[in-house]
């Protein structure tokens, strides 16, 4: 394969020509901006955790991540480039290196660009508890008229109606946890959206990847998708149809208003090599005060049709599931069992400083994962961040520990601790 410094200095200078030769008189006026994140982490683990017994009875672990943005447009035309630097140092990255390969780590190891279209990431060092790399994770030139847009390049796409579970929304999704979502991890694509008159408008996108071994496109691998998205009577729906690694999907969603609340939803339906998949998500949402708090809730419920049976994680039926491997490898789906209930509350103690507890429930184990977060804006651009979660359930269930190859011994998780300071430019 070409190198990724060749493919992404030619590709950046072919978009800065395009630009110029749309309208030169305008080709100083970019916007600059960034930030500089470093994150703490740290996570305990009991005597019969998988970690543990690699010698690893807690873990700390650093992130630092500096994004570097830079944008302009000329009349119709556009430009996003997004740099990042991300520095790692920590005991995860050195005991992930002796774990056995699965799907089940695969979030624990760094970003790389093997199967998309265009390799923009450089690994300096990655080794034991380090790892340095610089990654561009949006590149793309865009034409935008009053009916139409189409963008080339790398960028993110977020669908769905699901607030923490989202069947819908299978490129990049964020895992329910994930407390940062400033920016989703970005993909090559060719994306169209046709905008109507009425508001209603009509999404399409083609991602074309790679085969991680041989560096060829594959069109096993690729994504094609379309989704339309419109308005009856003030109420809003969706309507999707894709080819997403050789198998078909069609979705449907929608959101309304309903006595002061909002509900959405959406169902997924699969068609994999042997059956029909069905996957839902639907949640509420209400906005209310209390003792003169602003306070914002939600419940939501997911059926992942993906999931094993019954809160059944032997190793071996799992590893039997190809199906949910596959998209736990890929990073679409984060959750191993069927039935999950999820709620939030984000409580404005006062307009600098938000507190969020969250609740993720396993139905069939039943185990549970408790989250709280509070997020402090210090300054204009400085604000800071830091939280726990524990995990709550008896051992051979989700979130209380899935049992491995070793019998008495757990993929299992104590209480985490985590602090973020982010500084904006």
């Amino acid at each position: 394969m070409i190198s990724s410094y060749t493919i992404y200095l030619k590709f950046i200078l072919s978009i800065i020509c395009i630009g110029l030769l749309a309208n030169p008189l305008h080709a100083d006026e970019w916007d600059i901006r960034g930030h500089t994140k470093y994150q703490l982490r740290y996570t305990d683990y009991p005597s019969d955790s998988l970690f543990s017994q690699l010698g690893y009875e807690d873990t700390t672990d650093q992130d630092l991540d500096f994004r570097l943005i830079a944008e302009n447009r000329w009349n119709h035309w556009d430009v996003r480039i997004h740099y990042q630097l991300i520095a790692l140092y920590g005991d995860s990255l050195e005991v992930y290196r002796q774990l056995p390969d699965s799907p089940l780590f695969a979030s624990l190891g760094i970003p790389t660009d093997d199967t998309r279209l265009f390799d923009l990431t450089h690994v300096f060092v990655n080794d034991g508890k380090k790892a340095l790399l610089q990654r561009l994770d949006r590149l793309s030139v865009g034409y935008t008229t009053a009916s139409y847009v189409i963008r080339f390049g790398r960028e993110a796409v977020s669908w769905g109606n699901g607030l923490l579970y989202t069947p819908m929304d299978f490129f990049n999704p964020y895992a329910p946890t994930t407390v940062d979502k400033d920016y989703k991890t970005g993909d090559d694509m060719l994306y169209g959206q046709w905008l109507y008159d009425s508001g209603n408008d009509l999404q399409g996108v083609i991602v074309p990847r790679r085969d991680p071994v041989s560096g060829d496109l594959d069109s096993d691998l690729g994504s094609v998708a379309t989704k339309y998205h419109g308005f009856i009577n003030g109420n809003e729906y969706d309507v999707l149809l894709a080819r997403h690694f050789a198998e078909g999907m069609l979705g449907t969603g929608f959101a309304m208003d309903w006595r002061e609340s909002v509900v959405r939803g959406d169902v997924t339906l699969t068609n994999t090599e042997d059956k029909i998949v069905v996957s839902a998500v639907a949640n509420i949402s209400y906005s209310w005060v209390w003792s003169d708090k602003n306070v914002t809730g939600f419940l939501e419920y997911f059926y992942n049709g993906f999931g094993m049976p019954n809160g059944n994680y032997d190793a071996q039926d799992l590893a039997e599931n190809t199906e949910l491997m596959e998209r736990l490898l890929r990073g679409e789906l984060f959750t191993l069992g069927r039935n999950y209930l999820a709620g939030s509350l984000t409580i404005e103690t006062t307009p600098l400083l938000l507190l969020t507890p969250n609740l993720f429930i396993n139905l069939d184990d039943p185990s549970a994962l408790f989250q709280f977060t509070g997020y402090y804006d210090w300054k204009h651009n400085l604000n800071f961040l830091a939280g726990f979660a524990v995990p709550i359930g008896p051992e051979e269930s989700e979130f209380g520990g899935v049992p491995t190859d070793t019998p008495g011994v757990y993929l299992s998780s104590g209480t985490s601790l985590y602090a973020q300071i982010a500084y904006f430019f």
